[in-house]
């Protein structure tokens, strides 16, 4: 691959890119939507204690979401559009290889997909000065936001390059995008039902009917005749019902971008409860602790003397992230490989002399 032949490519996609009216009002529409946002963001998370962290976390997961609405438009038609224009065969008869062109306009493509970044940073900017950050928190969640801007550019060249029509490519590029966020969620949801499991649940209460009447249960009684709380028996009700298995299909969201971003950044907890305070380390909560398996059997304590059986220590959200397993990496790597794939099979079909084409695919 030589890197004068791949600079020239990348000029030449991003100068197109640049003299397009429509690139321009598409950026302004972002930085509209971002300002708009923001105002009503910050004018919320101003509410709360701490709210300088929610509000960074929420202007980056709003960031990952339009850039992710937006670049398959971007790089979802890089090579069958040129195709269809007649300006692919003239750049495939020069000395530049089918690698170095679809690489090439893969990288184009990244590169305008970060420049939404860059029209965000300035409230990336905002929100970070509004109160004191970890610095880790910050470069990783923009590091793992320039790598999925990338990841969702290179399945849309590799889809442009395997699909005829400009329109089915964005549109599968589209489709993948959303089983990626929405469909893992669904995917996630409806497998923690369909594998379900049967709990047993044992109540502890108070025998409220060996109570005299007109005698308070649970606490002290003036009326003469009444029994302590310690003298009161207790009774137990054993039901059974299905809880859903949330630990058994908790790995279909380590590939989704969202959960990526959040497990990958450094969690940061409240001070006085341990609770996470960002929506990073929520996101990231919630999909730790979907890998803790239920209990088989639950015991609901409303008994004194009980009080001490049974009872599992208490774990504060930061003890129970730190005894389980990260996915970001895994999740990561799925998306690479996925991204690799397309792009792999699109350079096979766009290598020129080619055996075979689609019906109707314009050559020249």
């Amino acid at each position: 691959m030589n890197l004068h032949r791949l600079r020239t490519i990348v000029g030449i996609e991003l100068r197109q890119r640049v003299r397009s009216v429509a690139w321009y009002v598409l950026l302004g529409v972002f930085a509209v939507i971002l300002v708009g946002l923001l105002v009503l963001s910050f004018a919320s998370f101003s509410l709360w204690s701490g709210g300088n962290e929610l509000f960074f976390s929420f202007v980056i997961m709003l960031v990952l979401l339009l850039v992710l609405l937006v670049s398959p438009t971007l790089s979802g038609s890089a090579v069958n559009g040129d195709r269809d224009a007649a300006t692919l065969a003239p750049v495939q008869i020069t000395l530049a290889t089918t690698v170095e062109i679809v690489v090439g306009k893969f990288l184009a493509a990244w590169i305008s997909g970060l420049a939404f970044l860059v029209v965000a940073l300035p409230f990336l900017l905002v929100s970070t000065f509004a109160g004191e950050l970890n610095p880790l928190v910050i470069l990783t969640s923009l590091l793992i936001l320039v790598i999925e801007v990338g990841i969702v550019a290179a399945i849309g060249v590799g889809l442009s390059a395997i699909v005829a029509r400009p329109l089915f490519s964005v549109a599968s590029t589209y489709l993948i995008v959303a089983a990626l966020t929405i469909g893992t969620l669904l995917a996630f949801g409806l497998g923690s039902t369909a594998l379900r499991s049967t709990q047993e649940t044992v109540v502890r209460d108070i025998d409220v009917d060996s109570v005299p009447v007109g005698c308070n249960p649970y606490g002290p009684s003036d009326r003469e005749g009444c029994p302590s709380p310690s003298e009161i028996g207790c009774v137990e009700t054993t039901s059974y019902r299905e809880v859903p298995r949330f630990d058994r299909v908790w790995w279909l969201l380590a590939a989704n971008p969202f959960v990526i971003l959040a497990d990958a950044t450094p969690p940061t907890y409240d001070e006085e409860y341990g609770s996470p305070s960002d929506l990073f380390s929520q996101i990231a909560y919630g999909v730790r602790f979907a890998q803790i398996p239920p209990e088989p059997r639950e015991v609901v304590q409303s008994c004194g003397q009980y009080l001490s059986q049974d009872q599992p220590p208490y774990e504060t959200p930061e003890q129970q992230i730190a005894g389980t397993t990260p996915s970001w990496f895994v999740g990561l790597l799925v998306q690479v490989v996925l991204a690799g794939g397309l792009m792999a099979w699109g350079i096979a079909r766009t290598r020129t002399p080619a055996k075979r084409l689609p019906p109707g695919t314009r050559i020249a």
